[in-house]
């Protein structure tokens, strides 16, 4: 069940951003604009939400989901990134957050279900080929 709420999660979000009726596309493209202002904002949206469709498939393939907690790890770094640098989009007073900021906060959720997937996995070293 897991597996499949973040498959959901992440290939939905990510759908949104690629067809371009992402309610999440003003700040991510925000966010870009500071980060990484050498990129297209439209190609840089459709390459993240691409990257949202793929983790989220990757947690559906059995032995992929390695892999997606390793670049889910680095989306949860960047989607974060608001929190700090773009504090007047996701902070209305302390510890208030505007609907984006509850939109990113609520990515502790996702994480505490990756981590309950990572746990489980059987390690690389005792698996058999």
């Amino acid at each position: 069940m897991s597996r499949f709420a973040l498959f959901v999660v992440y290939f939905w979000f990510g759908i949104l951003k690629v067809l371009g009726h992402s309610p999440a596309s003003v700040m991510v493209a925000e966010l870009q604009m500071k980060t990484l202002p050498f990129l297209s904002t439209d190609s840089f949206l459709i390459l993240f939400g691409l990257l949202e469709m793929f983790i989220g498939i990757a947690f559906l393939i059995p032995r992929a989901e390695r892999v997606a907690i390793v670049i889910m790890a680095g989306h949860m770094i960047a989607t974060m990134l608001p929190l700090v640098i773009m504090p007047a989009a996701v902070w209305t007073g302390f510890l208030i957050p505007t609907l984006e900021g509850q939109y990113i906060i609520k990515n502790i959720a996702l994480i505490a279900i990756a981590v309950g997937i990572a746990s489980r996995l059987i390690p690389l070293s005792e698996q058999k080929t």
